[in-house]
């Protein structure tokens, strides 16, 4: 089995976890999420904890060669795993990305549902902000995205950065606040 998979998720106070359907379904203080369970996974939930372990003969029903089965479903374990653990920590903590802006001219402002963007073009960029996250602007060249879902929260992120992803010379552009951007040395004569 999964390393990964063998570690159950603790679910914290004031998360409530349902499963029907193989849907599981997390309701916590910052929302509600749902993921569909593989037909080659079982979920256990006791003790506020849930045990994600794949099924005995999985491999049987299906086509192909008998350890790739296995060793597909031993993945899928270790992937739902992380799905839920992403799911519980969303409802209950939340996500944050931090993007920066360097260059200069270049600043980012919350007009009402809209990010506007300077970016060293001749206009400005309205980025529309999708259902479910917010952007705080703390300050002209930071840009902070929050939201429950991690894979959204980071999507939003990188489409962010791609407006203006850093260039290598002088490393202009926006970037993940943890992002190291090695700049290359110019050409010399």
């Amino acid at each position: 089995m999964s390393r990964v998979a063998k570690s159950p998720v603790e679910i914290p106070s004031g998360v409530e976890v349902s499963i029907q359907d193989r849907v599981i379904s997390v309701k916590g203080p910052k929302g509600q999420l749902e993921h569909a369970i593989h037909h080659f996974i079982d979920v256990e939930h006791k003790d506020n904890r849930l045990q994600v372990v794949s099924k005995e003969n999985a491999h049987k029903n299906c086509a192909g060669s008998k350890n790739t089965i296995k060793t597909n479903v031993v993945a899928m374990a270790g992937t739902t795993r992380a799905l839920i653990n992403n799911i519980v920590t969303g409802v209950s903590k939340g996500f944050e990305r931090k993007l920066l802006m360097k260059g200069v001219g270049y600043r980012a402002q919350m007009q009402g549902s809209k990010l506007n963007i300077l970016a060293g073009f001749s206009h400005p960029v309205n980025f529309e902000v999708p259902a479910g996250i917010t952007i705080e602007t703390p300050t002209q060249t930071e840009i902070v995205i929050k939201g429950i879902d991690k894979q959204v929260v980071g999507q939003v992120a990188a489409d962010i950065r791609h407006i203006r992803p850093p260039e290598p010379y002088k490393g202009k552009g926006i970037r993940y606040a943890d992002e190291v951007v090695v700049i290359k040395e110019t050409k010399k004569k």
